[in-house]
């Protein structure tokens, strides 16, 4: 009789490594859910609402994913936990949330977050497992609610720069459009550029999914990702102008209750589209131009 080898089965998605201690992991994932949950429902019910911040819950699916999804990566290797370091920073992430829920900081609460969750892990796996955590804790800071300070800083010069480049461009094509400030007129319709068209929440959402892209492709070159996390900056930009401008035609030719109906809501779907989809042609581009492919010894390129 010959003997068959058997194929390895891939592992299930409710299983776990055998090499995490699976009662510790129950205690610690109860005591954030504990702890947690409640933050959700108050983002959920003030920050979250906030077109500024509404790619939150999106950030948090992505990153319990992403920690999920690695786990078998995660704690591939043999424990080492390091609980003194752990419960000092699982101690100082308590403190901070417990100030900043008392105080109803959304921003100090959030921002611990990644702190409580690495401390966990170094209590249960040790700093190998950290390290392998790296991305889903660091995704966490993109849901971070900035303050309204910070966000009207930002906000202003964006609006201001999205009015000028509109106005320039279908004044170039030759409609009557004027500008006072972010207040466009064209015919006898006037626009307002608000806070929702000022590129802001685009801005934070693509560049939160370029990273998630970046590693999904798994890209080592260091130049591709810093040139990638550069040129959403610019691609939000040009999204929101075309946004803007689109708005404005349909107004201009179908009237004001058109443009600020189905049609401005739509238009947002179609921004991040368009975006996505030039995000993905501007990184097949820098490959096309700087990724080298290895070469055969006959020379040919394979």
């Amino acid at each position: 009789m010959t003997a068959t080898s058997v194929p390895e089965r891939a592992p299930s998605m409710l299983s776990l490594p055998t090499t995490v201690d699976r009662t510790g992991l129950l205690v610690l994932l109860t005591g954030l859910a504990a702890l947690y949950i409640p933050t959700y429902l108050q983002l959920a019910a003030s920050a979250w609402n906030d077109d500024a911040h509404g790619h939150g819950p999106m950030i948090l699916g992505v990153c319990l994913w992403l920690l999920w999804f690695d786990r078998h990566r995660i704690f591939e290797a043999d424990a080492k936990p390091d609980r003194v370091s752990g419960f000092a920073f699982l101690l100082l992430a308590l403190i901070a949330h417990a100030f900043g829920n008392s105080q109803s900081i959304n921003m100090l609460t959030t921002l611990v977050q990644p702190v409580a969750f690495g401390a966990c892990l170094l209590i249960l796996h040790g700093w190998g497992a950290l390290r392998r955590a790296w991305f889903p804790l660091f995704f966490m800071i993109f849901m971070v609610p900035l303050p309204e300070v910070v966000v009207q800083f930002i906000t202003m010069p964006l609006k201001q720069a999205v009015s000028v480049v509109t106005e320039n461009v279908m004044y170039a094509a030759g409609y009557p459009i004027g500008r006072a400030g972010v207040m466009l007129t064209i015919g006898q319709y006037q626009l307002l550029v608000a806070d929702a068209c000022s590129g802001m929440n685009s801005l934070l959402t693509l560049e939160s999914l370029g990273l998630l892209y970046m590693r999904l492709m798994n890209y080592t070159s260091r130049s591709r990702n810093i040139f990638l996390a550069i040129a959403i900056i610019p691609t939000s930009f040009l999204a929101n102008v075309t946004r803007v401008i689109i708005l404005v035609l349909v107004t201009y030719y179908f009237g004001d209750e058109v443009g600020q109906g189905f049609v401005h809501s739509f238009s947002g779907v179609v921004l991040f589209g368009v975006s996505l989809i030039g995000i993905y042609f501007i990184d097949q581009l820098y490959g096309l131009m700087f990724v080298r492919r290895p070469y055969s010894k006959s020379g040919h390129s394979e």
